[in-house]
């Protein structure tokens, strides 16, 4: 089943697919190089009003181009160029999702806390893995599965279960989009800290981390 987003027809066709074939690289690169699955996913556009509308069609969609396609397999970790090629030419223009719960699970955390939790977790020399930045401001931290569910306990345990912290966890069943994908249309995801080959497949223990991003967090409420 193919799927089409309002604004792409408008592209020249060799324009179409340069933008193609940047996309399926991106993607392959999550599944053949970092070993992540990865979802299609829907994209926003503007209708002829200005106003945001998602390319599933749905007209009152509550997560405009931010949500899986229901018809679309997943590619899973280890596809090929040449298998994402051809999974891609049947959602042309999707976006890239990358499912959270398998191989990482997510803390988020305002992106400005998150940035100096960064500097001072790098001068401590503790374990980090991939961080990206969302076009909303914020910054989500990659750490080892099953630490969303493990995340009131730890702070519990902290002694942070009870501070303003604007700090959450992601688990499964929850997707982020990929960089350098559009989010909802409110531009490009990125990369704070990108995957290497280290970190991809063994993101650190939540607990490594935790207090320093539950610091920096109670500050910047505070």
């Amino acid at each position: 089943m193919g799927f089409t987003i309002g604004g792409i027809l408008d592209m020249r066709s060799g324009s179409r697919r340069r933008g193609r074939a940047s996309d399926c690289t991106a993607v392959a690169e999550y599944t053949g190089l970092w070993g992540w699955d990865v979802v299609p996913g829907a994209r926003a556009a503007r209708d002829g009003n200005g106003s945001v509308v998602c390319s599933c069609g749905t007209a009152d969609c509550p997560a405009p181009g931010a949500h899986p396609l229901d018809f679309a397999p997943p590619v899973a970790a280890g596809a090929t160029l040449d298998d994402v090629t051809a999974a891609w030419a049947e959602v042309p223009g999707a976006a890239a999702l990358l499912p959270v719960g398998r191989h990482f699970d997510v803390i988020d955390i305002a992106e400005a806390a998150g940035r100096h939790a960064l500097v001072r977790l790098e001068r401590m020399g503790l374990p980090l893995g991939p961080v990206a930045a969302t076009p909303t401001g914020r910054a989500l931290f990659f750490v080892a599965p099953g630490s969303a569910a493990e995340l009131p306990r730890l702070l519990y345990r902290m002694g942070w279960d009870d501070a303003r912290l604007d700090l959450d966890g992601l688990g499964p069943g929850e997707h982020i989009t990929a960089p350098p994908f559009d989010l909802g249309g409110l531009g490009p995801m990125r990369w704070l800290r990108p995957p290497t080959l280290d970190t991809a497949g063994r993101p650190p223990q939540a607990r490594l981390l935790l207090g320093t991003l539950a610091y920096v967090s109670h500050r910047a409420a505070a």
